[in-house]
């Protein structure tokens, strides 16, 4: 492979792990703030007590994406398995 292939290959797959990882990012962001907001305006300070919500709320987020996420990587294992196959 040439080095513009190796550095289109690790761009691609930074882009890849950004496509991912932002969706359950933005979901464990949202709820935590939610969380906070509803501690702060009641006033209960239970630390423990955003962890289940948040971590809920990103499995579910995960369950929901899972069939995406799958699409999204099989394509990209079709790209790296013709470059294989194509010899570049």
């Amino acid at each position: 492979m040439e080095q513009a292939e190796i550095i289109e290959s690790i761009r691609e797959a930074i882009w890849l792990t950004i496509q991912i990882s932002t969706p359950i990012m933005l979901v464990g962001l949202f709820v935590g703030v939610a969380i906070a907001l509803l501690q702060a305006l009641t006033q209960v300070q239970e630390i423990t007590l955003v962890f289940v919500p948040k971590i809920l709320a990103i499995f579910m987020a995960i369950f929901f994406l899972l069939p995406h996420y799958s699409m999204i990587m099989i394509a990209y294992m079709e790209r790296i398995a013709d470059r294989i196959i194509g010899g570049g």
